[in-house]
């Protein structure tokens, strides 16, 4: 059995990151899943996007917890990628109403490193209930204390320590969280090669990002890491399940 294929922010090397078209490929190119990222806008609602600001993806400028939710729909998130024009910025419920009828994985970063939302923690365990995504949703992000405060508000929740620091024995530092997975830069696997095994004993995952390179998929695959999670899930399928 080989690793799983998460589209990080869809299947973002070929439609708008982060937007409905991105994550519906994902499912065409049959991704095991999606990664992506939440905020919070001005009015508390829960906003799918990698950024702080609109600058970078949209046609607007500015903090996305400064605007509120009809605000941020109207602005143009296609990235200037050519035939998506229009593509607009998706709330977490957009996405996960595309995704209830699968079986479908949904790697939620919450976006705290810089900006920390008021109980956005609680704001997504209400959605998933709501929408009956529970069992299927793995709360990540670079914010450890935002990782304890997820647990603290529901200890049975899946999470994830997003790093990309060289971490001595990291299973050991996730079992110290009681956090189920662990999410590292594929790089720092170079210092842990056997990372994979030592998370395996103890039931820890390697959800292991963001991975476009063949040769680099198929050598973390053969490591038994539990997800990669690229850009490209078409590249990816066809290296890990040649197909």
């Amino acid at each position: 059995m080989g690793s799983r294929i998460l589209a990080h922010r869809g299947a973002s090397a070929y439609a708008p990151e982060n937007t409905m078209p991105a994550f519906q490929l994902a499912l065409e190119q049959e991704a095991d899943g999606v990664e992506l990222d939440v905020h919070l806008s001005k009015d508390g609602e829960l906003i799918v996007m990698h950024d702080e600001r609109v600058d970078r993806t949209t046609n607007a400028t500015g903090f996305i917890k400064d605007y509120t939710l009809q605000e941020l729909k109207a602005f143009d998130a296609s990235c200037g990628k050519e035939g998506y024009a229009g593509a607009s910025i998706p709330t977490l419920a957009e996405v996960y109403s595309l995704f209830r009828g699968t079986e479908k994985i949904i790697n939620v970063e919450i976006k705290t490193d810089i900006i920390v939302y008021p109980d956005i923690c609680g704001k997504l365990l209400a959605l998933e209930d709501a929408m009956g995504m529970n069992g299927r949703i793995i709360y990540s992000s670079f914010n450890h204390y935002t990782v304890c405060e997820m647990l603290r508000a529901r200890p049975s929740a899946k999470v994830g320590l997003l790093y990309m620091s060289m971490i001595v024995s990291p299973w050991d530092y996730a079992r110290s969280l009681k956090a189920a997975c662990l999410h590292p830069h594929f790089i720092t696997l170079a210092n842990t090669p056997n990372m994979a095994a030592e998370c395996g004993k103890l039931g820890i995952e390697t959800n292991v990002w963001t991975v476009d390179d063949a040769e680099k998929i198929d050598q973390l695959s053969k490591m038994g890491v539990t997800s990669i999670i690229t850009n490209k899930p078409d590249l990816a399928r066809t290296v890990v399940f040649g197909k």
